[in-house]
This record gives C-alpha cells, structure tokens and sequence, in this order.
C-alpha cells in the first residue's frame, strides 16, 4: 500500500519513539503539516526557529531522549542553524526535518530556498538531502541510527515538496546502513593497565566530562570514586554526573572553577578523563594541565583522545561500558590524607564574594535560592555570569537537572531550552536562570509558555550590561566598556505581564526570600527581575589562554583594591 511521503514521515517519526516535536510551520513543509493535522502527533507551535532548536535540546537532555523539530525551507531553516550548531558542541541528539522547494528547482535560487544539505554539513553528525521518496525510509532509518549511535548529535532531513506529496510503497528501511550505526563500538584499550596506574596513584582525580551525562554514567563514577577515594570534579557540561554535595566532589575545574578543583588539578599524580574532552576553558595550556599526573582518558569517540592532551592511557568506547570493566581491577584504597588535603582547600579557599546589606549581590541569591528550592530545580541557564555564578552555587546530586549551553556559548538558549525541559518533566520545578541580555535574544518564547501554560520559573539577574564582557572589559581592557552597557531596557516586569506571566522585581537584600517565595509560590508560569550590582564579577578567574597556575581569586582583587584605597 503506497504512502505519499508526507505521510510517511509521519509514521516513521512515531514509530520510533517520539512523542512531540517542536516546529513552525510555512510554504515547504505543509505538506507534512497537513498530515500531522490527522495525524494526532504532539507539537509544539514555538515562535522562532532557534527557539525550538533550544526547546529540543533541553527535552533531550532532561529526558534522556531524542529532540525533533520541524522547519520550513529558507529562513526557517536557516534560523535553525544557531541550534543544530549548539547541539553538536554538546553532543545533544536532536533530529531536524527541515521542509525545501521541489527537488527539480533546487539550485534554481527559488523563493525561500538554501542548501541545508551544505550549510549543515559541519554542524550534524548526519544530513541528507532526499530527493526520491522511495528513499525516505532508508533515509530516516540512517538518520535515526546516527542520532544516539556513539557519540550523540544532531541529525537533519531535507525534505522538498515535491518528495512530501510523492508516493511509495517502500514504507519500511532496509536497514543497509543503520546496523552499524545502532551500537556503540566495543570497549577497546588497556584496562588493566590503566587501573595498575590509578591503583598506584597517591593522589588520583575524576574529571569528568559531558560525556559521562550521555552514557548514563553516574552509577558506575560514584562507585569507582568511592571504592577507591578518589576526589572528582565535574566540568560544566557534566554538573550532576558526580553529586555535588558527595565528600569526594572538589566542584567544577576551568576559567571559573573552585580553586579546590584546579589546585587539585595541579597538585594530583593521576588524572582520569572521563567523557571530558580537555576543552581550553579547563585546559588553557595543554601542555602545563597536570603536569606532573599521569593521565589517561575514557571516551566514546576517538577523535577526541589525544586531540589537546597528550595521555598515557586511552580506553575508546562507551563509557559506562568501560568503567563496568575497570571498577573489577580498582583497589580499595584509603586515601584520607589526599582528601583531607583537599578538603583544607576548600576550607580556606571557599567561593568568595563581598556581600552587601545594601545591593542584592548574585551569590548570595543563588545561594538562597539553592536552599529554599531544596536542590531540586533543573535548572537552564544563558550564557555569561549568571551562568557561572548558577553552576558554582547551585549543587545538583542528579544528572540531566542543569541544562546550559558548554561549547557554542549560546545567548538566547536558557528560556526555551527551559520549556523543553518542562515538556520533558511536566511534574518538575524548572527553572530558567538568565541576564538581561540572553533573556532578550529569544524573549518572543513567553508566548509559548503562555499558550501551553507551562509552569516554568524565570529568574533574570538584571546589571544592565553584558555582564561578562563588562568584566574582560575592566579586567584586561583597561575599562574601556565599549558597547557592553545597555542604554535602555524595557521594564521587565511589564513585559512579562503582558504575556500574563506572574511577575516581580527586587533589589533589596530583605527582598530574597520574598522573591523566591513569589517565584515558587504555585506550580503555573513566574518571573523574577534581580537588580544587581552592574560591577559585580565572576571569581575565581583562569584568564583565556593561562593556566590554573594564574588563577585570580576574589581575594586577590579585593586586596588590590584596598591596597588602592590606602
């Protein structure tokens, strides 16, 4: 029985497991939009293509499952591309269906066309441009494979017209291609080995990478931490693969890591990747990162071992897979004196900020807010300060509850990355965190939380600058604040009311608690303006390109200032 493509697509993407999609639709695409109508297909009408992308990822990443999204051909393809980039930086599996003109005008320049095909070719693990139906099945069968297959990653489908409303029989893949792609490479490398090295080690150290969060690792990290007391620090991406608040858990490393994590970093014999790709906000100077350790590294994908940091131990496949297969070969180990060592870091080298009974200073909220939530949050944040201080003060016990942009950076993914979340976990306290500028990038997104009546929490600590940029500014541009301050903005409080989301603004310390309880106060749709201070900075500090050994640390400003003062 003959299918038109349409239509095929449609029972395809229910057929493997998906349970919505996010899209716009337009000229290219309806089609298949007309046979999602009959079809009774959950979607999601957002109001910007970057916007689902986002909404995708952050369904992914709390679910633990794939994201899909639909866009038309040309500008809403093209919208896209900020996302589908952003999930291939962080190995998020989305797929992309993305409507084009019929195949016989492609090249043509016909209205709202783009080559998809190659626009997204080093952006996607996998992109095809199907120009015979008969292929469609085939296709989306390789497609989806691709999606969790390894390492994960973003996929995309162009689908022209013509393909759309074409007929075929070929309603089932053939699978010629899938099958390899459908299981992860067999755990290969020198297990043993690596475990004599760690088993000899006196002051090992877990660092631990996105990856562990992909291959569902947590079980088996906490087990290897434990049996052989060995202190861990997650990266960004992988806050919530170790519980933050574990004896053994030292923070995240990096630019703005704790100082415990990067001493840690500098002072251990043996350093285990695991799923981290030694990215240059962790390792600024690969040949000066642990210097002295030994080091080995776990990961699923190949490309990455060796790609910054020369190891001296390599295991290439699933991560979960190999630690299962290592954890027999670790010793129990008492190593008090290493931990103890460490944990007289972190006594005298805690999170510093200089509180104020006058100005709410971001710390202090993110802290307040960590406690009055209990910990429980899955939290989505933007990118810039908001976001470290949210990663450094805001512990998560749990993997998939903090969703961020790593790799791109990307300005405008916390509000909608948010809603996905929501989608994912109806049942859970979501929370967007943001600034005063990634809030605006994708800001139309508030009518879809107010269309579905999504119960998702935004907390917008407003500094009226780009926050960040202010800070490299002041640090290493002499204060030369060019273009960083926002010279109008609009009230907030009001915008968000006008979307008849619940809303409130406060800049005194006494208003804290007053604030989250507003935020929290019922299970429907909030937000909450923090005004802070516009000079307040993110320690401790690794500037771009230096080592940990040049980490700055709130006290050595603050001295600097008093010393200036004198």
């Amino acid at each position: 029985m003959k299918k038109t493509g349409a239509k095929l697509m449609v029972d395809l993407i229910q057929s493997h497991g998906f349970e919505l999609a996010f899209g716009y639709p337009g000229g290219a695409i309806l089609p298949f939009y007309d046979e999602l109508y009959h079809s009774g297909f959950r979607h999601i009408l957002v109001r910007h293509e970057q916007g689902a992308l986002h909404m995708a990822e952050g369904y992914a990443r709390a679910s633990g499952r794939p994201g899909l999204c639909i866009v038309t051909s040309g500008p809403g393809a093209t919208n896209a591309v900020t996302g589908i980039a952003d999930a291939k930086m962080d190995s998020i599996p989305i797929m992309v269906i993305s409507g084009q003109v019929p195949a016989a005008a492609i090249g043509s320049d016909a209205f709202q066309e783009a080559d998809m095909f190659g626009i997204t070719i080093p952006i996607t693990k996998y992109n095809a441009l199907v120009k015979d139906v008969d292929e469609l099945a085939d296709t989306f069968e390789e497609a989806f494979a691709m999606l969790t297959a390894g390492r994960p990653g973003p996929v995309l489908i162009d689908f022209p017209k013509d393909v759309q409303t074409g007929q075929t029989a070929n309603v089932r893949g053939t699978n010629k291609l899938s099958e390899r792609f459908r299981s992860s490479p067999p755990v290969s490398g020198n297990i043993e080995g690596l475990a004599a090295a760690l088993n000899s080690a006196k002051r090992p150290l877990l660092y631990i990478g996105g990856g562990a969060i992909n291959a569902k690792a947590s079980s088996e990290i906490r087990t290897l931490a434990e049996k052989g007391m060995i202190p861990a620090t997650c990266t960004l991406m992988a806050l919530g693969a170790f519980p933050g608040t574990h004896i053994l858990s030292l923070g995240m490393p990096g630019m703005h890591g704790t100082a415990t994590a990067n001493k840690a970093i500098l002072e251990c014999d043996f350093i285990l990747s695991l799923g981290a790709r030694f990215d240059d906000r962790v390792a600024g100077v690969p040949g000066d990162f642990a210097a002295g350790a030994v080091k080995a590294h776990i990961d699923i994908d190949s490309a990455e071992i060796n790609k910054r940091v020369e190891v001296d131990y390599y295991i290439h496949g699933d991560l979960k897979e190999a630690l299962q297969a290592i954890i027999p070969f670790v010793e129990s180990k008492d190593r008090s004196e290493w931990v103890n060592h460490l944990e007289e870091y972190k006594n005298r080298y805690p999170l510093e900020f200089e509180d104020s009974e006058e100005v709410i200073k971001p710390q202090r909220f993110m802290k307040r807010f960590y406690e009055k939530s209990e910990g429980k949050a899955i939290v989505a944040t933007d990118v810039g300060q908001h976001q470290m201080w949210s990663a450094q003060y805001y512990l998560f016990d749990q993997p998939n509850r903090w969703l961020t942009s790593g790799g791109l950076g990307t300005m405008g993914y916390g509000l909608p990355a948010a809603i996905g979340a929501k989608f994912a976990k109806p049942d859970d306290l979501v929370v967007c965190v943001t600034g005063d500028g990634s809030y605006q990038m994708c800001i139309q997104e508030l009518a879809t939380i107010r269309q579905y009546n999504l119960g998702v929490k935004i907390v917008l600590l407003n500094n009226t600058f780009l926050g960040m940029v202010r800070q490299w500014q002041e640090l290493f541009y002499e204060e030369r604040f060019s273009e960083s301050e926002w010279q109008y903005n609009p009230n907030f409080v009001k915008l968000a009311e006008a979307y008849e989301i619940p809303a409130m603004s406060i800049a005194s310390p006494d208003e804290i608690d007053q604030g989250i309880d507003f935020l929290l106060a019922d299970d429907g749709p909030a937000f909450l303006e923090v005004v802070i201070p516009s000079d307040e900075k993110v320690f401790p500090m690794i500037p771009a390109g230096k080592s940990q050994r040049d980490m700055i640390q709130f006290s050595d400003l603050f001295k600097q200032k008093q010393n200036v003062k004198k």
